[in-house]
């Protein structure tokens, strides 16, 4: 029997915790040839916080995890009475998940590892404020977006007149008309 990819649930922010404990117990229970890869799809995003701005890394799929295994009862039990699961996608008979679904997740991975994501995104029109930089204090409206390059032009008031002016996400907060 081959290995297919499987989605189990787990507690919503216990992701990590439950892939460590699968590694630990299948090692415990030296079932190492029933078990392939486990896969937390992630992608990092940049936020501005207090003292600049900050990567981190966010779930695609929060509260589930991908596991490579061959399905018999004494995997299913493994992975079933493994702390901080719920259990599989689909019950007691899962449906294994297609290959070209996971390629397509794992190319997901790579390109949101490799450049990092906005946590906010700005739209034509929004109110914002900025926050670093020449023009800090200033409030303005975002006339263009630019989400390759992470850029806005943003109309601020100068002496009474609308100025247009390009900066990086990370130097402008939306605000509340």
């Amino acid at each position: 029997m081959a290995k297919k990819w499987y989605v189990v649930q787990a507690y919503s922010g216990y992701e990590a915790k439950v892939k460590a404990s699968l590694d630990e117990r299948i090692r415990q229970n030296g079932m190492e040839q029933l078990f392939g890869d486990i896969l937390i799809p992630k992608e990092n995003v940049t936020e501005n916080r207090p003292g600049g701005r900050r990567v981190t890394s966010r779930t695609f799929y929060p509260g589930y995890v991908f596991v490579q295994m061959e399905m018999t009862d004494e995997s299913w039990h493994l992975v079933k009475d493994t702390p901080k699961v719920s259990g599989f996608v689909g019950g007691r008979h899962p449906t294994p998940v297609p290959e070209s679904e996971i390629a397509q997740i794992e190319h997901q991975v790579a390109e949101g590892a490799a450049k990092p994501k906005p946590k906010v995104v700005f739209d034509a029109g929004d109110h914002v404020r900025v926050i670093d930089g020449a023009f800090a204090n200033f409030t303005g409206t975002v006339e263009e977006v630019n989400p390759d390059k992470q850029k806005v032009k943003v109309l601020v008031s100068i002496f009474g007149r609308a100025t247009p002016v390009e900066l990086d996400y990370g130097q402008v907060e939306k605000t509340a008309v």
